[in-house]
């Protein structure tokens, strides 16, 4: 068969065919390249021969300039929306190589939303209890999907290369995330398979009066004050508020309704105890941002509006709650573990994705910017 062709798309047609799709990445939709606005960007579409007007697959590409050279990185987070399952993917990446050289990149990276392996929640419990494997890749997954396999032999035979862990220009999306499946699921499913702490923490925040809103725009400035307390207590750098203004004014009002893009705010007697956001595309939900107060942790804000947001998803069709990225320690006496056991609290599993792949179009830049990269 021969290989599709590639062209830039409008917004509007970009965001039609994820709407149309059963789910794909928020980071693949239009509005995101009004997010990342400090990239170009162009939304891809990739059509069959036969049928020009025949759209197969979109993506959206960010290109990142390369320090004082007019050539760029051409990067895709989790994506692009092409058919991962396709017997030769090589008939819509080979014309994207071709583009993006076209385009003025020395490289393409991409993450294809392909996943290779799963872990129960109790799986990964007795792993970290049991203290003998230190890393998630090290236990036994409960699930091996074969489609994982087929995709990253395929990228290796096209020349792809998946980054080592921990080297190279740094990789943008996480490799291991948390999700609750939904599908075939009420309410009472959920949380039956929580565990203990999470159902009484669900019930303590509810006895005690916390209430969980939908917010606006006009909330984002208390979230942001949220998010900054969270920030300095888990030791990490915030995102200004601008960005999140940005990515609300983007992400929420997409043609087509392709992104559901919403604020919640949990409060106790009047004070804001947590805020977060949350993002629907399709099938698949995602707790995006979060952010919770030092005082009052007691009233288990945290617990209620991740229960209100987890149900939300159920109401609206959602299969898949994501809470995102995990690190893959298992060692209970590394701090990111506490992040990995709040999230295994929710019943759900952990998922390995193939990862984020690297195409070399300029060997020599490709390594000049990996260099750069890794001496920031």
């Amino acid at each position: 068969m021969s290989d599709l062709s590639i062209r830039i798309i409008s917004a509007d047609e970009h965001a039609a065919f994820i709407a149309a799709r059963p789910s794909a990445s928020f980071l693949q939709t239009p509005g995101w390249a009004a997010v990342k606005s400090e990239w170009k960007a162009e939304s891809l579409g990739w059509y069959e021969p036969a049928n020009p007007a025949e759209l197969v697959g979109v993506g959206l590409v960010l290109y990142r300039q390369m320090p004082k050279v007019k050539r760029y990185l051409a990067y895709l987070p989790e994506g692009p929306a092409i058919d991962w399952d396709a017997i030769d993917l090589g008939r819509y990446l080979r014309p994207l190589a071709e583009h993006a050289q076209a385009q003025g990149a020395f490289g393409i990276r991409m993450g294809p939303p392909v996943p290779t392996r799963r872990w129960t929640a109790k799986t990964i419990k007795d792993a970290i209890a049991g203290g003998q494997q230190p890393r998630l890749g090290d236990v036994r997954p409960d699930v091996i999907e074969p489609s994982g396999a087929t995709v990253a032999n395929q990228l290796r035979a096209l020349g792809w290369k998946a980054p080592r862990v921990g080297e190279g220009f740094a990789a943008g999306q996480p490799q291991y995330v948390f999700q609750v499946p939904l599908a075939d699921r009420g309410p009472d499913d959920l949380l039956k398979n929580m565990n203990q702490l999470w159902r009484r923490n669900i019930k303590k925040a509810d006895k005690m009066g916390v209430e969980v809103t939908q917010g606006g725009p006009e909330d984002l400035k208390a979230f942001h004050q949220l998010y900054v307390e969270t920030a300095e207590r888990d030791h990490f750098t915030p995102r200004p508020l601008p960005y999140f203004e940005k990515m609300y004014s983007a992400m929420a009002t997409q043609p087509a309704g392709c992104c559901d893009f919403r604020v919640y705010n949990a409060h106790h007697e009047g004070d804001l105890v947590a805020s977060t956001i949350w993002i629907r595309v399709g099938g698949h939900s995602w707790y995006s941002y979060g952010a919770s107060s030092t005082a009052k942790r007691d009233v288990r804000g945290s617990n209620a509006i991740q229960w209100r947001m987890m149900s939300d998803a159920l109401e609206s069709g959602a299969t898949v709650y994501d809470l995102r990225g995990i690190t893959d320690t298992l060692d209970p006496n590394d701090p990111h573990v506490g992040l990995i056991q709040f999230k295994v609290g929710t019943g759900g599993e952990a998922v390995e994705y193939v990862g984020e792949w690297d195409l070399p179009l300029n060997k020599a830049l490709y390594t000049a910017f990996d260099l750069y990269m890794r001496r920031r």
